[in-house]
């Protein structure tokens, strides 16, 4: 776990919180009511006339409370049809002492709130487990909540899907498969999947969010969101600005770039946000730290220029894919593509620099074999095939019916607007490739489906902005300079959109920054606790540099299943934290593809 989460065990966040170290106490101030923007009349009428539920919470999980709600599944007809939603909260140890509910959600879109919930102890300062119960709701479609289902059989889904077994296209045939899956899944979508695909956008999200607040007892809303829910917490703010209490976003997407104003409606997704552009500026980063590190803590050193070392394993790869055959693991296939989607995945990491040097190194050779010694062809061998063999771990299998496409497509595809026709990908992602390379090509096909000509369901309720509305607490937005998912830059200009908000910058690695210094965890933690908002211009230092320190466990991240956690059960006052649970704003970036 980083040193900075290490520390705070000992005497528990709080009082770092309270002590003011985190962030500059002589300028830090507390957030002060001002006039804000008010709820339009329409949005108001459309929640507010929905009953408050009743939470019928029975015990779950060990240490943790769940209840399901029908909400509207159109809040213009709210006496119509309904959808199941689940929600789970972890009680405040200091009931007496509560402030209220925090709300949480990790991202995707298709993430689960009610499995970060569960897991939020293990990441969470003490003090905010003291004072809030953890709320976790699953959006509407998603886990345990009613869900949505594109397809009538699991091999009606696998058939639509094939295509899109690859972290992108890359081959001419490569890109008329993966078309030709899109526009399968598309339709689907748009026709099996509805209704619930026509009404799952994040809007309804927020509005159902809205309505558990009140459910919950709040007046206004505490939330933390990670990633895509970066987004959520934007719609809510700007749909119900005069219901926050405090709202925190981290990983953040620009609200205008993920829908798509004026003339932007024809790009790419990522030609918008740019997600590309943040990962290839830390690739090369941990590349140039790597020559300057030295052979001694970085391997791919010692073959001179590590910057041209990559490319040159990308070069091979984009030739002639390599072929393992291993004695002890079976026979792998690696693409580029795959050597692309496990570098980005490493990405995510604070630790995943030693990941891009360990398979860089490893790939240099093998596509070389004349190059090294036996041995270290054999050692290279074993340890990609290693690396193959625990991403066959992680894929999923045919039954149950897995949704995760179908759920972020669900969001993006209805949020957003995307260009008119699958047949234009293959050039347009060239192009993003040329600007961001390597990255470009694996951002921009995620959204395919999402052309306009095959998904066609769409939710008339879906909300477009503005995204500039006066909040009644401000928005503390939180930015990691070297984020491979959601650029830093969006958190700069998210956070100018926002009159009433405050930025936090994080020269920190990874997806996310929360947990990665004292400095973010205790400026998220004292906002969301007192309203203490850190000073102007603060900028925070990630305590995890690349090869600088050995590289963490690989389960530095809070990410076991529910059933995991119920067995260990919640942790104690002052044992380690993890970071937390976030999930990739795409479906799946991979580790390595196993054919």
């Amino acid at each position: 776990m980083p040193r900075a989460i290490r520390s705070l065990t000992a005497t528990g966040i709080a009082g770092i919180v309270l002590a003011g170290s985190a962030v500059a106490p002589a300028a830090a101030a507390t957030a002060q009511p001002a006039a804000s923007d008010r709820t339009s009349a329409v949005e108001a009428r459309r929640v507010d006339r929905v009953p408050t539920p009743k939470l019928d919470w029975y015990a779950c999980y060990g240490y943790a409370e769940c209840a399901t709600v029908r909400l509207p599944l159109d809040y213009d007809n709210p006496k119509g049809a309904s959808t199941e939603i689940a929600v789970l909260r972890v009680k405040a140890r200091d009931q007496k002492h509560k402030i209220g509910s925090l709300f949480l959600n990790p991202g995707g879109p298709g993430g689960s709130g009610t499995s970060i919930a569960l897991a939020a102890p293990y990441f969470l300062g003490d003090s905010l487990l003291d004072r809030f119960d953890l709320v976790g709701v699953d959006p509407r479609g998603v886990a345990a909540s009613d869900n949505v289902k594109c397809f009538r059989s699991v091999k009606d889904q696998m058939k639509a899907g094939a295509g899109l077994n690859v972290a992108f296209p890359w081959t001419k045939a490569e890109e008329k498969a993966y078309i030709a899956s899109s526009k399968a899944v598309g339709k689907a979508c748009s026709t099996t999947g509805k209704p619930l695909t026509g009404a799952a956008s994040t809007a309804e999200v927020a509005r159902d969010m809205d309505v558990l607040r009140r459910a919950v007892g709040d007046k206004k809303l505490t939330y933390l969101g990670f990633s895509y829910g970066t987004a959520l917490g934007q719609y809510y703010a700007n749909m119900f600005p005069d219901r926050v209490r405090a709202l925190v976003i981290d990983g953040v997407l620009n609200p205008n770039a993920w829908v798509g104003q004026g003339k932007a409606r024809d790009q790419l997704q990522e030609s918008r946000l740019r997600s590309a552009d943040g990962a290839y500026r830390a690739l090369h980063e941990i590349l140039v730290r790597c020559a300057k590190a030295g052979a001694d803590k970085c391997e791919l050193a010692s073959s001179g220029d590590p910057v041209a070392a990559y490319e040159t394993v990308a070069k091979r790869l984009r030739n002639k894919p390599v072929v393992i055959d291993d004695p002890d693991h079976g026979t792998f296939t690696i693409s580029y593509a795959d050597f692309v989607g496990a570098s980005l995945s490493a990405l995510y990491s604070p630790y995943g620099w030693a990941d891009i040097d360990g398979l860089t190194s490893e790939l240099l050779v093998l596509t070389d074999p004349a190059s090294a010694s036996a041995a270290r062809r054999s050692q290279a061998q074993t340890a990609v095939a290693e690396r193959a063999t625990q991403a066959r771990k992680q894929r999923g299998y045919d039954f149950p019916y897995d949704n995760g496409l179908e759920t972020f497509l669900t969001v993006d595809c209805t949020d957003a607007y995307h260009p008119k026709s699958a047949d234009a990908w293959p050039a347009l992602a060239a192009k993003e490739d040329k600007r961001a390379p390597y990255f470009g090509r694996t951002w921009a096909w995620a959204t395919s489906p999402c052309a306009r000509n095959t998904w066609t369901v769409r939710d008339e309720d879906a909300y477009t902005g503005p995204f500039n509305r006066r909040t009644s607490a401000p928005v503390l937005v939180v930015g990691n300079y070297w984020d491979p998912a959601t650029n830093y830059q969006g958190a700069v200009s998210s956070a100018a959109l926002l009159p009433n908000s405050r930025l936090v910058s994080s020269d920190s690695w990874g997806h996310t920054a929360y947990g990665t210094s004292a400095c973010v965890t205790g400026a998220v933690d004292a906002y969301l606790l007192n309203g203490t908002l850190p000073a102007k211009g603060t900028v925070c230092t990630g305590d995890d540099q690349p090869f600088v320190d050995a590289p963490e466990a690989p389960d530095a991240r809070a990410t076991a299943t529910k059933s995991d956690l119920a067995r260990a059960g919640a942790p104690g006052r002052g044992e380690p934290k993890r970071l937390p649970p976030v999930v990739a704003p795409l479906p799946a970036v991979g580790t390595l593809t196993v054919r």
